[in-house]
């Protein structure tokens, strides 16, 4: 699939929105290593496209009345696509969710990657894995998707698996689909009481598959008034994790030098995987300062990862005035790592490891929610998701959403493709 390449119109669109998420966001998280603003206006919005799901997670975010709840209908999932678009510029990435997106009949899943994608948004899928078979997944991959998550944790109660060192059966199956296809695949753990012990071992396994892994997201046990699991105890928060996640690693890691939202909310982290050695690419915080400064909303090809290394040191290249700074690193750089380099022959992994700190609903914090990197489109707009999981059913069910399910249901083939009239 094509890089997404936006005319000068749209970069200027992207970038109107990019500045006005700045001004919004509160004085004190607009700090030199703040990214929302800066290179984006938004970090991801989710595309809730159904409420059904196969799986019953103790610590489910859906409400108790999702299987009742109709699927959208595409044209109104279209409507949602052309606000992201709208709100928050061309280039956006955009989950598609539910519930669990592959309930939706195939058919449909592929027109709505394909509209996203005509958008020039970026379409991620969000899925347990169950029904997203490699056939699917090479259908969606032609359609335009970008990547693909899969959520795979304890709390999902798969039968014969009781720990994250047995549900690695699961998620070796789960990279085997994807292995050759040129589709980034992440994995989302929900952290708890039970599984904290076994982030560090949990972390080993992702580096040793970083060919086929790119994103290991950490998702901290939340309450939103439903699940068997509510509140966590006061052993996990971001801190305690970001520890387990560096004890897997293997060495400390810079979980500050980049900011996306508000501090407590997210953290996030890049190792390389240099001869199965972990190197942390943050540890430079002169050259993470001048790329947030000077690269703010270069798209990059998340495929291919050397291609998009090579684009940013091109483009620092270009800039005489980073060359001193770029030359400290890299000399830096060989003389640390040059001997696994040569020994890995040059190849270079990398990994992105993400720590997401939801609210509980009975406890939103008002800065938190001004300054979320993470939205979901509902019919009324874009709005935070900590702040719409506390009162999901507010958006989801149809007595509460007329207007989202009077709008004519298209067939697939009339869907509007994205033409120029529409953009």
């Amino acid at each position: 699939m094509n890089d997404i390449v936006l005319t000068n119109e749209e970069r200027a669109h992207r970038q109107r929105r990019t500045e006005e998420r700045w001004n919004l966001l509160p004085e004190a998280v607009r700090t030199p290593t703040q990214a929302l603003g800066r290179t984006q206006a938004m970090g991801c919005v989710a595309l809730e496209i159904t409420q059904r799901c196969n799986l019953d997670c103790t610590l489910c975010y859906l409400s108790e009345n999702s299987e009742s709840v109709p699927d959208l209908p595409l044209a109104e999932i279209i409507r949602r696509v052309d606000h992201i678009r709208e709100t928050f510029g061309a280039g956006t990435n955009v989950q598609i969710t539910g519930g669990d997106p592959t309930m939706r009949p195939q058919e449909e899943l592929l027109e709505i990657v394909r509209q996203v994608r005509a958008r020039k948004l970026s379409p991620s899928l969000y899925t347990n894995g169950i029904k997203a078979t490699r056939r699917l997944l090479i259908r969606l991959k032609e359609a335009g998707l970008a990547d693909v998550a899969f959520h795979v944790d304890t709390t999902q109660k798969r039968p014969g698996y009781r720990t994250e060192a047995e549900l690695n059966r699961v998620r070796e199956e789960y990279l085997g689909r994807v292995r050759g296809l040129g589709l980034p695949a992440y994995f989302n753990t929900t952290v708890h009481d039970g599984n904290l012990a076994e982030i560090p071992g949990l972390v080993r396994y992702f580096v040793g598959r970083a060919d086929a892994l790119s994103i290991a997201s950490f998702q901290l046990q939340a309450d939103t008034g439903r699940g068997a699991l509510r509140k966590r105890g006061p052993v996990i928060s971001a801190e305690t994790v970001a520890r387990q996640i560096e004890a897997g690693l293997g060495r400390p890691m810079n979980f500050k030098a980049i900011q996306m939202g508000h501090p407590e909310c997210n953290r996030q982290t890049y190792a390389l995987i240099v001869n199965g050695r972990v190197v942390d690419l943050l540890e430079d915080p002169e050259i993470v300062r001048l790329w947030l400064s000077g690269l703010a909303g270069l798209p990059l090809d998340r495929a291919r990862q050397w291609r998009a290394g090579l684009r940013v040191l091109w483009e620092t290249g270009r800039r005489p005035s980073w060359w001193p700074a770029l030359g400290r690193f890299l000399t830096g750089f060989l003389h640390r790592h040059g001997h696994d380099l040569l020994a890995a022959r040059f190849r270079v992994r990398k990994q992105m490891y993400f720590i997401h700190n939801f609210m509980d609903a009975d406890n939103l914090d008002q800065a938190r929610i001004d300054a979320c990197s993470f939205h979901v489109m509902t019919q009324e707009g874009s709005i935070s998701m900590c702040a719409h999981n506390a009162r999901r059913d507010d958006f989801i069910l149809p007595e509460h959403q007329p207007g989202a399910y009077s709008l004519t249901r298209p067939a697939i083939t009339s869907v509007c493709t994205g033409c120029r009239g529409c953009n």
